[in-house]
């Protein structure tokens, strides 16, 4: 099978799959695999809210529908936050994709759990790398497969470029169902120049008991598998459906362009103590924490 398809069960499956697990895997505790922006709690939704407001340029907050895709369970970006919103909807693994009307449409590292395929560049030809059982393992193989029509025409011997196809095909289902207003996703990802160039062991990663490690086909549906998402990709999915103004920016910038007013009271209240809230701005904004590993991508389609 395509990796693509391995990871699609590792993932997925409804009783094997790694997201289908009754257990945590985001947070610092037991048990858990890795961290994200919400495990510093409302901090980050609350950044969040603020450059949303920012980023409607005028419109009434309270017409629109915050939507929170792909949320874990018992997790919500704006779970204890004061917002201006109509309503809030979280989107869990199971429930439908149905979007319609003013809405905020919002995501934290869901296009990076996307299944990906891997292509190896090997005697002159570009060469997908599949998953088979050999002898009771599994094991890596070489599929009769052709590249997809952007891939370079050529390559370093060996190089390895891990192609989040089913990300940007995600993209694509989010921007043609009918509504309008502000798409955001917090994720990391590449240009695709910097996927075919500067990448070349590619960028796939397992991770399990917040230990990364490059051994992908280890503990189906014990540990985490991604890659990083490419953000021109996406872009380009989102201006085919009609959305105008997309920008990618780190996580950093994005919420210094568009949540200043907030850090800057949450700072000046914060400014006698180093509490929590101050350690989690650290977190979220500094470039050697959250701040540059993690970038956004927005768009707006009135």
């Amino acid at each position: 099978m395509t990796f693509a398809e391995f990871m699609e069960l590792a993932l997925y499956h409804p009783v094997l799959g790694y997201y289908r697990q009754p257990r945590p895997r985001v947070g610092y505790g037991p048990g858990t695999d890795f961290y994200t922006a919400s495990t510093s709690g409302p901090l980050f939704g609350e950044l969040v809210a603020a450059a949303v407001v920012t980023l409607l340029a005028g419109q009434d907050p309270g017409t629109f529908t915050f939507i929170e895709i792909g949320a874990e369970p018992g997790r919500s970006v704006l779970a204890g936050v004061a917002h201006p919103f109509r309503v809030v909807r979280t989107l869990r693994l199971e429930d439908a994709l149905e979007l319609a009307g003013p809405c905020v449409v919002f995501s934290n590292e869901l296009f990076d759990a996307q299944p990906f395929r891997r292509f190896v560049f090997r005697g002159h030809a570009w060469q997908e790398l599949g998953v088979a059982l050999r002898d009771g393992a599994l094991a890596e193989i070489i599929l009769p497969t052709v590249a997809p029509a952007e891939f370079p025409a050529t390559g370093p011997e060996g190089y390895i470029i891990d192609a989040p196809l089913a990300a940007r095909a995600l993209a694509e289902r989010i921007g043609a169902q009918r509504w309008s207003g502000l798409f955001l996703a917090f994720d990391y990802g590449k240009s695709w120049r910097e996927l075919t160039e500067a990448t070349p062991a590619g960028t796939a990663r397992a991770y399990h008991r917040h230990t990364q490690s490059n051994h992908l086909l280890a503990q189906p549906g014990e540990q985490d598998l991604t890659c990083h998402i490419c953000w021109d990709w996406l872009a380009a999915a989102l201006a085919r459906q009609g959305f105008a103004s997309t920008t990618v920016e780190s996580q950093e910038a994005f919420f210094i362009h568009h949540a200043a007013t907030f850090i800057a009271a949450t700072t000046a209240a914060e400014a006698a103590r180093f509490s929590q809230k101050k350690l989690g701005l650290l977190q979220l904004l500094h470039p050697s924490h959250l701040g540059q590993k993690f970038q956004v991508l927005h768009a707006a389609r009135r």
